[in-house]
């Protein structure tokens, strides 16, 4: 039997039966153990570092708080830690000693160790703990803006919300839904003056965010937990790099993960995989990857493959690969529970497997029926999965794909394994605790075993791993999807947010389920989605069972050529966008930002949802039916902002802005990254400032591998610069190893209006343009904007069409129904089979 501990790791227990972890221990542990040593022994080996300690923060394994002391309360104790302007809070000196484990930070030991600092926080958390629980506030300047708290869907500005960090399977989730596939137990307050602060609950377990009063954060969650806060600093952007300090930074992705992912549950033959792939490129739509769902599975047994179906996978990836695409894969936590079954029998043989509290393996229902399931809190099993993995990549997986690790379990009121279930953890993550313990890092923790297979399975290649489910921190190693969104507007709109939100929390590399994944999508709604889903840091469409296709070609030859389109500006936007990610990797900057961050001081842009930016360049796009981007009043940040496109102005496609004092690198229309070339021609947008100035900068490298790690890249800084009446474009500076290509470089310089004039030289050399005259510049613009209009004016927009012909049940309503009973308001979905997205118990407010 696993023992719970509440001591001290630097304090060993005295006697052999009991294993030496961390903290607490839970009720159905305790009783068998009192069978077996006297009460005076147990009380001294298992509660002596309590009794001067509030004994209201050991809550017991069946939920109820024993309360041996009077509440207490007050400002928390803080001390500087990993560099100046971070601060660590606790209740108490004593609380300090007993908090579990950091796993968000990348090195725990940095939130533990105070550092010489004599500056004293701006913003002093207050705290009370009563029952067990530890509840935070942190009162701010009136008219303080709030943001991040991870994946969560609603708005964008989180003041009047409230969510629960409890990661789950949140099929059809609405506005309104309080806790979904991730967890990130933090907030950025963006300060009246423009100055952010960061704020962090450092605990795993179920966490209330509250921000339902202005200007005031509100965490409560089981004690005790630390408070980290990051700042004030002087943007948000600074406390997003703080952060990267303490959770680290977005691993660095394969440059063909950053290209277009199609997907679908499921293309269920090898056959219709490559027939997809191929119909991209006999339709010259870019694609860089295929995506396998379950049904590629012999009966859901991860790590098998159906022999009827994909007889041989390794041959059909070979097929992609010759067209440029590549081949990502899924696994799931539930093991099948099948004596035979191979990684059944060696996870048995190995005891990897999560117990239940008697100490007998769990078993759960999911797609194979009757699971268990790794315990990913242990080395071993870390090890053993990551083997399994290395083993797997053979086959051709080129990704891998982890879902349902939540984890989630069929024919529960929870959707989850009971919290009472085991983890044996290593004493570095908290030793053996119950699963509510662990239940907001499993994914994270699988997804990080993944991880380190792929790289054991080919150390020349980058890993790519994407995950449903995660914790902050979890960018470290995967990627992630915004969950099981709906085909309607309203998701189309939300996926701006979303995806916004995971990048102010620590994660850049995410994306929606472009299309929707539930329901059909009508050909506007996809187009419309595919418009703006083609510029997200990670961009992908999916759907599930039972829908319409949801291929680019499949709503018709309107929305195909507006995919096509989209699509073609990705992958010309390409080289901009590795250059975000290498920069992101290595500074934590973020990828897709909000409106806001081009001027943090401007409360206009608090509340944008509709636009966000790709560093220097700002999109706008049209998230509703009735109007498209063109016909928008965008607000734009102050400052100059020039419109621009690549000739392909379409209404259903965003509309494009460069930021004064910005060069833009642009790579050429491409079907798929591997036909990028290094000696093909580059070009450079160039937006002057007010001062006739402008910077940008470029990475490369392979694209691929760990060369660059070792001075293998070359990072080049172009400035531009107005003098008299001569624009001189030149490189400003260099770093890295690697030789300048011989290539043609194209220079654009926007004058505004879309107008631009052009010149070419070579890259490396001066490239010189004679700015026109001021009547000259007037008529250019005039022309251009003459030219816009009518390229608008040719445009196909695609057809406004609710329905999508012969599906069934598409007469029933598509706007989700409320039905109440009691304390109960359940809302449907009557055009998906009447499934309910949430219900929600009025007198307590939880949904």
């Amino acid at each position: 039997m696993a023992l719970i501990n509440t001591r001290s790791p630097s304090t060993p227990l005295q006697f052999p039966l009991l294993r030496s972890h961390h903290r607490r221990i839970r009720a159905p542990l305790l009783l068998p153990l009192a069978r077996v040593f006297p009460q005076s022994l147990l009380s001294h080996h298992l509660f002596s570092p309590l009794p001067r300690r509030r004994r209201l923060a050991s809550r017991m394994g069946n939920g109820v708080s024993v309360a041996t002391a009077d509440p207490t309360a007050g400002k928390m104790v803080f001390q500087p830690i990993l560099e100046e302007g971070v601060f660590r809070f606790d209740c108490s000196g004593n609380d300090r000693d007993a908090a579990f484990p950091s796993l968000s930070f990348a090195d725990p030991k940095a939130r533990d160790t105070p550092i010489p600092v004599h500056k004293a926080p701006e913003y002093v958390p207050t705290f009370e703990c009563v029952y067990g629980q530890q509840k935070v506030e942190i009162k701010l300047p009136s008219g303080t803006s709030f943001y991040g708290t991870g994946e969560v869907s609603g708005q964008l500005e989180r003041t009047g919300k409230r969510v629960f960090t409890w990661n789950t399977d949140a099929w059809g989730f609405g506005p309104g839904t309080t806790s979904l596939y991730q967890s990130h137990p933090w907030v950025l307050a963006l300060l009246p003056d423009g100055k952010a602060l960061g704020v962090l609950a450092d605990t795993t377990r179920r966490c209330e965010i509250d921000l339902r009063e202005d200007s005031t954060i509100r965490l409560t969650a089981a004690a005790p937990y630390p408070i980290i806060t990051f700042g004030p600093f002087g943007s948000p952007t600074e406390v997003l790099v703080s952060l990267s300090h303490a959770i680290g930074t977005i691993f660095m992705p394969p440059k063909w993960s950053l290209g277009y992912h199609q997907c679908r549950w499921s293309y269920d033959s090898a056959d219709k995989v490559l027939k997809v792939a191929r119909t991209f490129r006999e339709k010259g739509i870019p694609c860089d990857v295929i995506w396998m769902d379950i049904d590629y599975m012999d009966g859901f047994r991860c790590f098998t493959f159906d022999h009827e179906r994909f007889p041989s996978p390794k041959s059909m990836v070979n097929d992609l690969h010759k067209i440029g695409c590549q081949a990502i894969w899924m696994l799931d936590p539930g093991i099948k529970y099948e004596e035979g079954y191979f990684v059944f029998d060696s996870g048995s043989k190995n005891d990897v497997w999560i117990q239940k509290a008697d100490g007998k393996p769990f078993v759960g229902d999911v797609w194979p029926g009757p699971c268990v399931f790794p315990d990913f809190t242990q080395q071993k099993t870390r090890s053993w999965w990551a083997d399994l993995v290395k083993d797997f990549m053979s086959n051709g997986v080129d990704g891998i794909w982890n879902d349902m690790n939540e984890p989630a379990v069929f024919r529960t009121i929870t959707k989850t394994m009971p919290e009472s279930n085991i983890h044996r953890g290593d004493d570095e993550l908290g030793g053996c605790q119950n699963h509510s313990h662990y239940h907001n890092v499993y994914g994270m923790l699988m997804a990080r075993s993944t991880y380190e297979g792929m790289k054991m399975g080919c150390r020349t290649k980058r890993p790519f791993v994407l995950t449903r489910a995660g914790f902050i921190g979890s960018q470290r190693y995967a990627a992630t999807w915004t969950g099981d969104n709906l085909s309607n507007w309203e998701h189309l709109h939300m996926s701006i947010s979303m995806v916004l939100q995971l990048g102010l929390s620590g994660q850049p590399l995410s994306g929606p389920d472009i299309g929707g994944f539930a329901g059909n999508a009508t050909a506007k709604l996809f187009g419309r989605w595919m418009g703006v889903g083609a510029l997200f840091p990670f961009s992908r469409g999916h759907t599930e069972q039972g829908t319409v296709d949801h291929e680019p070609w499949s709503f018709g030859e309107e929305c195909e050529e507006v995919c096509r389109l989209a699509l073609l500006r990705r992958y010309r936007l390409l080289p901009h966008i590795y250059t975000l990610f290498y920069m992101s990797h290595m500074n934590g900057t973020p990828v897709a930002a909000p409106t806001f961050f081009a001027d943090p001081q401007d409360s206009r842009l608090r509340t944008v949802e509709n636009s966000f930016l790709l560093g220097p360049l700002l999109i706008c796009s049209s998230t509703g039916p009735d109007q498209s981007a063109h016909e928008l009043s965008h607000i734009l940040p102050k400052g100059i902002w020039l419109p621009f496109d690549f000739g392909d102005s379409h209404p259903d496609l965003p509309t494009l802005f460069l930021q004064g004092g910005s060069i833009l690198p642009i790579g050429p229309p491409i079907q798929h990254v591997g036909e990028a070339k290094a000696e093909d021609d580059l070009s450079l947008f160039v937006a002057l400032d007010k001062d006739g100035k402008a910077a940008g900068v470029l990475f490369e490298d392979d694209g691929d591998g760990y060369e660059y790690t070792k001075g293998d890249f070359l990072l080049t800084y172009y400035a531009a610069e107005l003098d008299s009446s001569v624009v001189t474009v030149k490189v400003s500076k260099t770093e890295g190893l690697r030789k300048r290509p011989k290539r043609v470089l194209h220079v654009h310089l926007l004058l505004g209006g879309g107008a631009m004039i052009n010149s070419q030289g070579t890259d490396g050399d001066e490239i010189h343009i004679i700015v026109p005259s001021e009547s000259e510049v007037s008529n250019l613009v005039a022309e251009s904007e003459n030219q816009y209009r009518a390229r608008l004016e040719a445009a196909k927009p695609i057809p406004d069409v609710d329905e999508v012909s012969g599906v069934k049940g598409i007469e029933l309503s598509k706007i989700p129904i409320d039905l109440k009973s009691g304390d109960w308001v359940l809302k449907i979905v009557p055009w998906i089979g009447g499934r309910i997205i949430s219900m929600m118990h009025i007198p307590t407010d939880m949904d």
